[in-house]
């Protein structure tokens, strides 16, 4: 190399120096909190409508919009449901998007919701107390047009208290 293009190198390489070698410290705000809650959506009432767009029955391109009431785990009402379905294999899946709306905030999840057992729906975010929130909501049918909502936050931002929805920390 030429003295020249070692003077370069250093050149640009100076607004870096005690910049870039430095790592930033390590806070509350960058380490998630993982807290979860327990929710039940009660299907029993409030809106739940079937759109037949498809051919007659049960097909693609079908649609579930519903408004419903979410309850504590003690069947307390804490705040809305609300979202809607579209069937996307008949008889097994559907392509959900929803938002649970709390006192302090709601929360956003959207993914592949199976008919039976245990889905797993990504939480796409949140406002409120739950601005820069993620994780995921593991979502069962109790069989009765319930259905009980675990979600496992990771908090990434400012965390306030999720006490209103029973949330408890990890």
């Amino acid at each position: 190399m030429t003295r020249f293009t070692l003077a370069l190198a250093a050149l640009f390489a100076m607004p870096c120096w005690g910049v870039c070698a430095q790592q930033p410290p390590a806070s509350d705000a960058q380490t998630p909190q993982i807290t979860t809650l327990v929710t039940i959506a009660d299907a029993r009432s409030g809106i739940v409508q079937r759109i037949d767009l498809g051919a007659p029955g049960d097909s693609p391109g079908d649609m579930v919009v519903f408004d419903e009431p979410l309850l504590n785990a003690n069947y307390e009402p804490i705040g809305a449901n609300s979202g809607f379905c579209i069937r996307t294999l008949p008889g097994k899946f559907s392509e959900c998007q929803w938002t649970l709306t709390l006192a302090n905030g709601t929360i956003t999840v959207a993914g592949r919701e199976a008919d039976g057992g245990t889905s797993m729906i990504p939480i796409v975010g949140g406002s409120g107390d739950y601005l820069l929130v993620g994780g995921v909501m593991a979502t069962t049918p109790n069989g009765d047009q319930t259905y009980r909502q675990v979600l496992t936050l990771h908090h990434l931002g400012p965390r306030k208290a999720l006490d209103a929805a029973g949330g408890k920390p990890n």
